[in-house]
C-alpha cells in the first residue's frame, strides 16, 4: 500500500469481481471475463507496475454450501503469485452480492455468515493486512432494497435501512473477528459517491439524498447519534434505536474511505415527469418525479472528481483512495476520464486532503454493466486488457496505466479533446440553471494545459462512405480530425501528400480513399505516423467452407481481389506500425449515405424490380461499428491485419430481405440471382471471423440499428419538405 506518508497518489488496480443474483440466475463477472480461468492474469496487472490490486476473495464462491469445507487452492496460488510479483492484495468478500443461496442481505443471520467466513479467510492468510469486506453496502442496499433490480428484489425503505444496517453490522463483525487474528488488519470501506441536484420544487428529495449517501461511513464511525438528520428516518423504517446505539459501542471507522465515482453518479430529480423518458421516471411516497444523470440535464455541471473528493475529506479527515477509475465507452474517452481523476488526486493531495491512490478499476473489462447486471446480453466493456476473444490484449488503456505508474503520464493529451461529459453535445434534457445547480464548469487551471492543443487524425477519402464515417465518428467522440476528398488530395501524387502531411501533422492518417497507399506508406514512414488502410474479403478465393481468419492463405481470384492482396503486402512489409483492416461488404443509413442497400429497398419501396445475388455469401460489415472500432485499434496502437465484421452472415437477397422486413416493406419485386462463381460451380463463401479481438456486434444488432437509421433519415427529410412546402 505504500508509505502513507508518501509524496503522491500511487496507481492501484482492481478487477471486477461482482457476483450478484437476480431472481434465480447468478452473474460472475469473474467466469464472465475469464478471469476466473486465466492463471496468468496477475502477471499482466503486474507488468503495468500495478503494485496494489483490490482482490476478490468472495464468500458466494468459496462457500456456495453453509458448513461445507472450503476449497482455497486457486486463492492459495494467486495469492502467492501476487506475493512473488510484490502485489498488496486488498481482500473483498462480497462484492454487490446477497451472500450464498443459502441466505440473503434481509436474513437475520447475514452479518454473522459473513463474519465466519472472515475469521476463516484471516485464519487461512494472517499476513493480509487489507480487506473492503463488503463493496458499496449502500448501492447494493438501493439496488437489491429500494429499486428492486437485484435479490431479494424489495422496494421499499424498510427493505432498504435493513440491507443497509445488516451490511454494516456485517463489515464490523467481520473486521472484530479479522483483527482477533492480525490486529494490525485496516479497513478500507468503499462506497459509489454521488451528489443529487435538483429543481427548486424537489430540493427536499435532493436534500435527503445527499445526506443518504453517506450513512454507510457515518453508521460505521458510530456517527448516527441523536443529532444525525437521518436518524429519525431510520427509526421509521424499523432500525432499532438498540441498533443504532450499537454502531456507537463498535465503532469500527474506515482506515481508509474508497470513492468510486461514475460520470452518472451525479443525478437531477425533476417533479416534471412527462420532460423525460418513461425509464427515467421514480418516485417517492409523495409524488412521480424524474431521475436522471445530471450531466445530461445541467448546462454548467461542477467537475465531479474535484467536488467529490473535497466533500468527503472535509467531513471525514481520513485518508482516500479513488477506488473505481472506469468508464465503459470508446476508448479515447477512457483516457480522458484516467486522466481527469488522476489530475484531480494530485491536486486534492498537494492541497492536503490525503489522497493515496487512484484504482484503474476493470482491469479486465466487465459485462452487462450497461443493463445494471439485471440480464445477459454479453455486452463487454473493455479496460486495460481487452478480453472479447478471451485472449487478453492490452488496450491504450493499459499502456497509461503503466506510464502513470512509472511517472509518465504527462506525457498524455487523451487525443487533445476534453470528455464527453464536459462538451455541450453531452445534454440530452437541457435544463436552465437554478439554485440547487452549481455554477461553474470550467476546468481547473492546472488541467487546462493537459487539453491545450493537439494534433488531427488525418482521412483521405473523405467524401466517400468511409470517410464520412470516420469524420462524423471523430466530431461524436471529439477526436479532432482533418478530412480530404480525393479532389483535395490525390494520394497518388508524392509531391501533395508529401505537402498535406508536412502542413496537418497528424497523430495517424486513415485512408478512405479505395486506391493504394503506397506512396503514403514511405512518406508516413518517415515521420513515423501510424497508416490505417482497408481491404476485405476479395483478398480470398471463397471457396472455404469456414469463416476466414487472419491468417488465413490469400488466393484472390479477380483484379480487384490482388489489387488489394498487393496492396496489403506493400503496407505491412514497408511500415511495421501500419493497421490494415479488412472489411466484409459495407453498408450504412442516411443522407445518401447508405450505397447498395438503401438503393436496393428504394427499389423495394416502388415496388421496382430489385436484383440480388443470393449464392455469395458475405459477411456483411455495419460502417459505424467498423469505424468505432477501427479508430479504438489505432489508438491501441495496433498494427498488422485485423477482420472486423459483424458477427454473422448473409447474401446480398438475405441482407435485402432482413432490412425489408424490418421496415415493412414488400419484398415482391425482389429477385434472388446467381451464381458469381464459375457457371456449376460452389457458391463463393467470404465470411470473415476474427482470431485477433474487438468482434463487432451481431449482424441481427447492426441491421436493426440500420433501420433505425433510415427511419429517422426519412422522418427529417419528410419533416424538412413539410417545412418547405
Amino acid at each position: 500500500m505504500g508509505d502513507p506518508t508518501n509524496s503522491g497518489p500511487q496507481i492501484w488496480g482492481g478487477v471486477e469481481c461482482t457476483v450478484n443474483r437476480v431472481g434465480n440466475s447468478w452473474f460472475n463477472q469473474l467466469t464472465r471475463t475469464g478471469h476466473a480461468y486465466r492463471e496468468d492474469d496477475l502477471e499482466r496487472v503486474a507488468s503495468l507496475g500495478l503494485k496494489t490490486l483490490r482482490f476478490p476473495v468472495l464468500w458466494e464462491l468459496h462457500e456456495p454450501v453453509a458448513g461445507a469445507p472450503i476449497d482455497w487452492r486457486s486463492t492459495d496460488r494467486r495469492l502467492a503469485q501476487a506475493k512473488a510479483l510484490g502485489i498488496t492484495p486488498i481482500a473483498g468478500l462480497l462484492h454487490h452480492g446477497s451472500g450464498p443461496a443459502y441466505t440473503e442481505l434481509l436474513s437475520a443471520g447475514f452479518a454473522q455468515g459473513l463474519a465466519d467466513f472472515a475469521d476463516q479467510v484471516a485464519q487461512r492468510y494472517p499476513w493480509l493486512e487489507w480487506y473492503t469486506p463488503i463493496n458499496e453496502p449502500l448501492t447494493t442496499a438501493r439496488f437489491s432494497g429500494l429499486y428492486g433490480l437485484w435479490y431479494p428484489h424489495a422496494r421499499s425503505d424498510t427493505a432498504f435501512a435493513r440491507a443497509l444496517v445488516h451490511q454494516c453490522q456485517a463489515i464490523v463483525l467481520c473486521m472484530q473477528a479479522i483483527r482477533r487474528v492480525n490486529p494490525s488488519a485496516k479497513l478500507l470501506q468503499t462506497e459509489d459517491l454521488g451528489k443529487t441536484y435538483s429543481t427548486p420544487h424537489m430540493k427536499y428529495q435532493a436534500r435527503f439524498e445527499n445526506q443518504r449517501r453517506w450513512l454507510t461511513w457515518d453508521l460505521l464511525s458510530g456517527h448516527v447519534d441523536a443529532r444525525h438528520p437521518l436518524r429519525s428516518y431510520l427509526l421509521r423504517t424499523g432500525i432499532s434505536g438498540l441498533e443504532l446505539e450499537w454502531f456507537q459501542d463498535n465503532r469500527c471507522p474506515p482506515d481508509m474511505l474508497g470513492i468510486n465515482h461514475y460520470v452518472t453518479s451525479d443525478r437531477f430529480l425533476d417533479e416534471q415527469a412527462w420532460k423525460y423518458p418513461p425509464g427515467c421516471h421514480g418516485g417517492n411516497a409523495r409524488e412521480v418525479y424524474a431521475d436522471v444523470e445530471a450531466v445530461r440535464v445541467l448546462k454548467r455541471p461542477r467537475a465531479g472528481w474535484d467536488r467529490v473528493i473535497r466533500e468527503t475529506a472535509r467531513r471525514y479527515h481520513l485518508p482516500l483512495a479513488l477506488t473505481e477509475v472506469h468508464l465503459g465507452c470508446t476508448r479515447e474517452e477512457q483516457l480522458r476520464w484516467l486522466l481527469e481523476a488522476w489530475d484531480a488526486a494530485r491536486r486534492a493531495d498537494a492541497r492536503g486532503y490525503g489522497v493515496r491512490a487512484v484504482t484503474a478499476w476493470a482491469l479486465f473489462g466487465s459485462v452487462d454493466w450497461n443493463t445494471l447486471l439485471t440480464r445477459a446480453t454479453d455486452h463487454y466493456e473493455a479496460g486495460a486488457f481487452d478480453v472479447s476473444l478471451r485472449i487478453p490484449r492490452e488496450t491504450a488503456l493499459g499502456k497509461l496505466i503503466r506510464d502513470l505508474s512509472s511517472g509518465r503520464g504527462d506525457a498524455y493529451d487523451a487525443l487533445g479533446r476534453v470528455g464527453w461529459w464536459r462538451r455541450k453535445d453531452r445534454l440530452l434534457y437541457a435544463h436552465d440553471t437554478s439554485p440547487q445547480a452549481p455554477r461553474s464548469a470550467a476546468l481547473p487551471h492546472r488541467a487546462k494545459a493537459r487539453w491545450a492543443s493537439s494534433r488531427p487524425l488525418l482521412i483521405t477519402g473523405g467524401s466517400g462512405i468511409l470517410g464520412q464515417a470516420f469524420a462524423a465518428a471523430c466530431a461524436a467522440r471529439g477526436i479532432e480530425c482533418r478530412r480530404m476528398s480525393r479532389a483535395e488530395l490525390n494520394i497518388a501524387d508524392v509531391n501533395a501528400a508529401t505537402a498535406v502531411v508536412r502542413d496537418c501533422n497528424p497523430w495517424a492518417v486513415v485512408n478512405a480513399a479505395g486506391a493504394s497507399p503506397r506512396h503514403l506508406v514511405s512518406i508516413l514512414k518517415d515521420r513515423k505516423v501510424p497508416l490505417l488502410t482497408f481491404s476485405s474479403a476479395h483478398v480470398f478465393d471463397g471457396r472455404q467452407s469456414s469463416p476466414y481468419r487472419e491468417s488465413s492463405r490469400v488466393a484472390p481470384l479477380d483484379d480487384l481481389g490482388r489489387a488489394q492482396a498487393a496492396a496489403e503486402q506493400v503496407v505491412v512489409q514497408a511500415q511495421s506500425g501500419a493497421l490494415v483492416i479488412r472489411l466484409g461488404r459495407c453498408f450504412a443509413p442516411g443522407a445518401g449515405n447508405g450505397g447498395w442497400l438503401e438503393e436496393a429497398l428504394d427499389l423495394l419501396r416502388d415496388g421496382k424490380p430489385c436484383r440480388a445475388l443470393a449464392d455469395v455469401l458475405e459477411s456483411p460489415t455495419y460502417v459505424p461499428d467498423a469505424v468505432n472500432a477501427s479508430l479504438n485499434l489505432l489508438i491501441d496502437r495496433e498494427s498488422g491485419i485485423w477482420h472486423l465484421a459483424n458477427r454473422g452472415s448473409a447474401s446480398e437477397a438475405d441482407l435485402i430481405e432482413r432490412c425489408a422486413a424490418l421496415l415493412e416493406l414488400s419484398t415482391e419485386s425482389l429477385r434472388r440471382t446467381g451464381q458469381r462463381s464459375e457457371p456449376g460451380g460452389p457458391a463463393l463463401y467470404r465470411v470473415l471471423e476474427t482470431e485477433r479481438g474487438m468482434p463487432l456486434p451481431t449482424l441481427d444488432s447492426a441491421m436493426e440499428r440500420f433501420a433505425d437509421g433510415v427511419r429517422a433519415s426519412r422522418e427529417a427529410a419528410q419533416g424538412t419538405a413539410r417545412r418547405r412546402a
